[in-house]
């Protein structure tokens, strides 16, 4: 037994696209008068060859081979264009009609039978596939044609042939050549209307694509434009802040070689000189790691740290930093509690913000660094009672535009630390905040992913 498989009616609907396309040619091969011309040829061979049958049954032998040679005449020019790949000649298309039409007419009961009918249908086909150029001349042609053998019958009727009887004849003659012009007048319009609708949907993805292209370049702009900006910062670091301690150097140097310095000026000047070149090895360090992950991008190597071990060379080194001010310098870290970060930049951004407490704390302040577990995140806190940070600098505190500010005691900064901190961050899964309010001092905080944590977290 054979199984019967349904064919689905999109895939029939298809295939009568597939074998239509075929027949009046593809748009990338043919122009749109070309394929309007063998969409018509293919509709009018086939009422032709519907014509010539009925005709020659109905006794009506002249109309039978009007019909017949009328369907072989576009068959060979349906078949010189289609696949000769030879532009239709519009003027034999023409001509051709003329004639077939004219003998058609006083042997079809003139202007009692159905000619009439099919003359404006036949025109507007010409007018589909002929050059604009050429519209007005057969337009003329036509309505002195079709005047004329309206002309010629009214003065010599009895050149004019009825071969059909009225009532039924007539009724019979009109119901088959309504057809003709109606099929006609379908394509045409069709394919007005399907060339119209493709081209306002190309028009419109033009549009768009217009639209896309101008998105994109304002925002090729915007990361110029920034890319500027961050260009100019970087040369104002250069050229200002790395420059001002090197030539302190130079002219500290210049004096110890005339010996005109004591030893108390000799003491200042270095306790003086060390601060500036502490802060131009912290912002150069700043730069290089910024330049690099700018250029080669963020390696970053995520594992499971113990978070106290991690920061206790930071947190050494924040409270000698410290001590020099006098400020009082605390932390709480449980020795439990493991995150997943990498070790360096973690280092990286805790260093950073404690330094930058330490700057903008004065002396006999005080600094807070703590650690605890919040859900499935660590959250690193660094608290003090410096200067804070002013409201209106505040939304720039994490870019590149962020002016660099003097510390309590005139540490120079650079506002591209904080820039830093929160890229690296962001980078490993976490996220930086902060609260500060002028003259009150600042907390930050640092969010990273927990590893694991042990059951005890209080020591």
């Amino acid at each position: 037994m054979f199984k019967t498989i349904p064919i689905a009616p999109g895939f029939k609907s298809l295939k009568i696209k597939t074998v239509w396309s075929d027949l009046i040619g593809s748009r990338a091969t043919f122009s749109l008068e070309s394929r309007i011309f063998h969409s018509i040829s293919i509709g009018l061979i086939f009422i032709s060859a519907i014509y010539s049958i009925y005709n020659l049954y109905s006794g009506l032998y002249v109309g039978s081979l009007s019909a017949l040679l009328f369907g072989a005449f576009f068959a060979y020019q349906y078949h010189r264009s289609r696949f000769k790949a030879k532009p239709h000649s519009t003027f034999f298309f023409a001509i051709a009609g003329i004639l077939i039409f004219g003998i058609n007419y006083f042997t079809n009961s003139g202007i009692n039978g159905s000619t009439d009918l099919i003359w404006p249908a036949y025109l507007l086909l010409l007018l589909a596939i002929s050059p604009y150029h050429e519209h007005l001349m057969w337009l003329f042609i036509y309505i002195t044609c079709f005047l004329c053998l309206h002309f010629i019958e009214f003065y010599y009727p009895g050149l004019v042939q009825t071969p059909f009887t009225a009532g039924r004849g007539q009724f019979i003659d009109r119901v088959t050549a309504f057809p003709l012009p109606v099929l006609v007048i379908y394509i045409i319009i069709r394919f007005i209307r399907k060339s119209y609708d493709n081209e306002k949907h190309a028009v419109v993805e033009k549009a768009l694509a217009v639209e896309e292209s101008k998105a994109q370049i304002l925002a090729q702009k915007e990361q110029l434009e920034q890319s500027n900006s961050e260009k100019n910062k970087l040369m104002s670091i250069i050229s200002h802040d790395l420059r001002t301690p090197l030539v302190n150097i130079q002219t500290y140097l210049g004096l110890l070689n005339d010996r005109r310095i004591d030893g108390k000026d000799r003491i200042r000047l270095e306790t003086s000189l060390l601060q500036s070149t502490n802060g131009a090895v912290e912002m150069l360090s700043n730069l290089l790691h910024w330049s690099k992950t700018q250029m080669e991008g963020l390696n970053i190597n995520l594992q499971e740290i113990n978070l106290s071990t991690a920061l206790q060379s930071t947190l050494d080194m924040g409270q000698l930093y410290a001590s020099k001010k006098e400020i009082l310098f605390t932390y709480h870290i449980p020795s439990a509690l493991h995150v997943t970060a990498d070790i360096d930049i973690l280092q990286l951004v805790v260093r950073n913000i404690i330094t930058n407490a330490v700057k903008f704390t004065p002396h006999g302040g005080k600094i807070q660094v703590n650690a605890r577990l919040t859900l499935n995140e660590c959250k690193i806190s660094v608290i003090d009672n410096g200067k804070g940070i002013a409201p209106e600098k505040q939304e720039k505190i994490f870019s590149i535009q962020a002016a660099s500010t003097y510390g309590t005691n005139n540490e120079k900064g650079v506002g591209l630390g904080l820039m830093l901190c929160k890229e690296f961050i962001e980078k490993q899964g976490g996220k930086i905040e902060f609260e500060s309010k002028l003259g009150q001092g600042s907390n930050f905080f640092v969010y990273i992913p927990a590893a694991h944590i042990n059951v005890n977290l209080s020591d």
